[in-house]
């Protein structure tokens, strides 16, 4: 039977099972914990992301008050909006956690990270690495006769981009910090 001669009340499936599902769409979302600085905080944190076999993308962790000892966990996951929801209530839940936001939906934010990128490379692949370099202003923080490191900050889509056009050139190795992240605002 096509499905145009199903008689009315005998289909088994609705025309509205057609659109997707925007609920089990994967987002990623940047989140600022301010938490105690002692030991076995971020341990904690981490064990939440772990045992319910949630990905952590990005990392970074600071102390952000030495008077109040109080440090910054920000975590840069990625989840469908019920993944992240549970995220941020479990972790406002874990007793040294002080406040839990999710920067990517409380507003504008400004997003940061640092890397390091190994060049290893010789003649006009060294020039392309340089002239890359300026255009992304990137700096040379270190040069032997056969390599640079240079030192990137910006977006974590600026950094990928920059790491892609230096792979074909000779990208030895990277290490980058993970998004250090603030609201915009007075807030």
């Amino acid at each position: 039977m096509s499905p145009l001669n199903i008689k009315k009340g005998s289909s088994k499936h609705s025309a509205y099972a057609l659109r997707p599902n925007f609920s089990d769409v994967e987002e990623t979302h940047t989140l600022a914990v301010l938490v105690d600085n002692e030991a076995g905080v971020l341990a904690r944190v981490i064990g939440l992301f772990s045992g319910r076999g949630y990905n952590i993308e990005s990392l970074t962790v600071a102390e952000v008050d030495h008077e109040g000892h109080l440090s910054r966990i920000t975590i840069v996951t990625t989840g469908t909006p019920q993944v992240i929801n549970q995220i941020k209530a479990q972790l406002g839940r874990i007793v040294p956690v002080h406040e839990v936001h999710d920067l990517t939906v409380e507003g504008p934010a400004v997003q940061r990270e640092l890397a390091l990128l190994k060049v290893a490379c010789q003649g006009e692949k060294r020039v392309e690495a340089l002239r890359l370099a300026d255009i992304f202003r990137a700096k040379a923080v270190d040069s032997t006769l056969t390599s640079f490191i240079f030192e990137i900050t910006g977006t974590p889509e600026k950094i990928d981009a920059f790491a892609d056009l230096m792979r074909p050139l000779g990208l030895a190795e990277i290490a980058r910090t993970g998004v250090a992240a603030l609201s915009r605002g007075a807030s």
